[in-house]
């Protein structure tokens, strides 16, 4: 066999095993390392051989994020086309960075790009820049946010950079995730700029909190940030009400919408997200709740020509222009893969129908989830989903949180994979539902797996 053949073969046997094997990582540090020789052979080996050795060390470590009963993070697993298609993208290795160095990558970027929108409800003139994921997805619209608040107060921050340049205070929902904090320090701005805000609602930015802070200091170059889907709770911010509040007072708004936007694309939980739109920029993920393998995100932006102000390379050598957009210039890469075309996949494959149904089943999976698990003795619901999210504590009969035992008991089962969080100084068990597979058969079987590990533990 050829090394494609073994990696397809291999590829193809690990898929078909999923149902069947343990939700988590089997092996330890050792075992990855044992096949493995110690240091660079002197005399390369064989490409067949070497696929093989790499497939062996790596099976008691592969985590099955694709499995249909990993709740643990908010892992998507990826979509039989998307998956594919992604196959593709290796195998043909285009560099999508320029429309002359992949016609084919390019313009096929565009088309992704345009299905996107319509699938979400956006406005047709933002842009999209895929990228790595979720977390170069805020730098990315982050940075398109610096240039435009600096450029409204008369500073070049592509030019002179950000020493002397006018202090940019970031007013963002206090329950962000890390991302956007790793961002801010990313992009020059540092977190000491973070102005965290709450509201009435908890995981809700409030109206009169953002109308104070923006009081507090009037006329700052400000961006405001705001979230859709709380990684805990699944709160959503109030778009239609905050956004034009922020964008009166001259801020830029951008959204974390890294799981949370794609709730647009459902008719029965669009209401969640309702006015995402009037977003300046939003950062999303395509391996979350499109189901796209990894590596995918996206930075959606209102402002082109912030966007292409803060991304845009020239070089002699390089060519540019024409009717096709050069990704290059909205993206933070110089080379790149063509990480667009298993959206496109996605879109196709699922269509406007199978992407509304995707998303509202997953949120019905992880209710019935929640409500199973919470009704199991000692357990204890600390946030009933209203999308996807939740969380349950677990208590012993001394009424010890026990939690974290509960979540290993089920993991080392291998049945299911949670992961915990630690929620108003508390240990629970957080859901997390968005794979495509995901059944009812599923959630009966994850928690009879539960169950059985409670009863030990109490």
């Amino acid at each position: 066999m050829s090394p494609l053949d073994i990696a397809i073969a291999e590829g193809r046997r690990f898929l078909d095993s999923l149902s069947n094997r343990p939700v988590g990582p089997t092996g330890t540090r050792a075992d990855i390392l044992a096949s493995l020789p110690a240091s660079l052979p002197h005399q390369g080996l064989e490409p067949a051989e070497v696929v093989r050795m790499i497939a062996r060390a790596a099976e008691p470590g592969l985590n099955c994020n694709s499995s249909a009963r990993f709740f643990a993070w908010v892992n998507g697993g990826a979509l039989p086309a998307a998956q594919a298609t992604d196959v593709l993208v290796s195998l043909w290795d285009q560099n999508a960075v320029l429309a002359a160095t992949s016609p084919a990558a390019a313009v096929l970027e565009e088309v992704a790009e345009r299905l996107l929108l319509d699938a979400l409800g956006l406005p047709p003139e933002m842009s999209v820049s895929f990228t790595t994921g979720c977390q170069m997805s805020h730098a990315t619209g982050l940075a398109a946010a610096r240039h435009h608040v600096l450029a409204k107060a008369g500073w070049d921050v592509e030019a002179d950079g950000l020493c002397g340049a006018p202090r940019i205070r970031v007013i963002a929902n206090a329950h962000r995730h890390g991302s956007v904090d790793r961002a801010l320090r990313l992009i020059g701005l540092g977190t000491n700029c973070l102005v965290p805000i709450t509201g009435p609602t908890v995981g809700r930015a409030g109206v009169d909190e953002l109308n104070a802070a923006l009081a507090a200091n009037p006329g700052a170059p400000t961006i405001v940030v705001l979230n859709a889907g709380d990684l805990n709770l699944g709160q959503s911010d109030d778009f239609a009400t905050l956004i034009p509040i922020a964008q009166a007072a001259g801020a830029w708004v951008h959204v974390d919408g890294a799981f949370g936007l794609w709730l647009a694309a459902s008719p029965r939980l669009a209401d969640q997200v309702a006015g995402i739109g009037l977003a300046d920029s939003i950062a999303s993920d395509g391996h979350k709740w499109l189901n796209t393998p990894y590596d995918c995100g996206m930075a959606i932006v209102r402002h082109g020509a912030a966007l292409q102000a803060s991304m845009r390379l020239t070089a002699s050598y390089l060519s540019q222009g024409g009717d096709t957009r050069d990704p290059m210039n909205v993206t933070p890469e110089w080379s790149r893969r063509a990480r667009s075309l298993p959206v496109l996949a996605a879109l196709l494959e699922l269509g406007r129908d199978g992407l509304a149904d995707l998303i509202a089943r997953c949120c019905d999976h992880a209710l019935a989830l929640h409500d199973g698990l919470a009704a199991l003795p000692g357990a204890t619901s600390i946030a009933r989903p209203i999308m996807n999210q939740g969380m349950v504590r677990f208590d012993d009969t001394h009424g010890r949180n026990i939690s974290d035992a509960v979540i290993g008991a089920i993991n080392a089962s291998g049945e299911a994979f949670f992961s915990g969080t630690t929620w108003a100084g508390e240990r629970a068990l957080r859901i997390s539902v968005c794979n495509w597979q995901t059944s009812a058969a599923d959630i009966t079987r994850t928690v009879a797996a539960a169950a059985a590990a409670v009863a030990r533990l109490r």
